[in-house]
């Protein structure tokens, strides 16, 4: 298991030793030991599975505090452009966005700790996404940014895009109160 450090502080992409033959594949996708091993040092309570045809957005979604959740995601079945912004004030990337493929053929996991905002945009029809939380899930904790916020300016691949009622009527980042230092 390699972790690699992106240019925002704690974010970081897991890539798990894939062992592959005539008969498939196996790996571990998580191993407190070993996670433990390379300075990680996270407690997970709930597991999340979302299926999604292509060209479903879902996002960007974060949990106020004090149930902030940080999340370690990855793809079992199909593809996912995923995306999160650093909603730290305090953060030399606030307001920044990150990017990147995640799919069943790189096996790659993405860990997004607490105060960035979240979302994926599904690549291919019946995606299967899974994500563990270090905090469950509180509705009345839920905030959401616009996913096609013109200050964020991230650039999804799809542009005719299923996005739901709810995250249409998320909040302007120019409007934002960020509650993460």
């Amino acid at each position: 298991m390699e972790i690699i450090e992106t240019r925002f502080k704690e974010l970081l992409i897991i890539k798990p030793k894939v062992f592959e033959d005539e008969r498939g594949f196996f790996f571990e996708s998580y191993n407190l030991e070993k996670m433990k091993s390379l300075n990680f040092h996270h407690h997970f309570v709930q597991d999340n599975l979302s299926k999604s045809q292509k060209g479903v957005l879902r996002g960007m979604h974060f949990q106020r505090p004090p149930h902030a959740q940080a999340k370690l995601i990855q793809v079992i079945k199909g593809a996912v452009l995923d995306v999160v912004v650093d909603i730290r004030r305090k953060s030399e990337t606030y307001g920044q966005h990150f990017s990147i493929e995640l799919n069943e053929r790189n096996k790659d996991q993405l860990f997004v700790p607490v105060g960035f905002a979240h979302g994926f945009l599904t690549l291919e029809a019946d995606t299967i996404f899974s994500y563990k939380c270090t905090k469950n899930y509180q509705p009345d904790a839920e905030g959401a940014l616009m996913w096609n916020d013109p200050t964020l300016d991230i650039h999804w691949p799809i542009k005719e895009v299923t996005v739901s009622e709810k995250d249409q009527k998320a909040d302007a980042f120019k409007d934002f109160n960020s509650p993460f230092e």
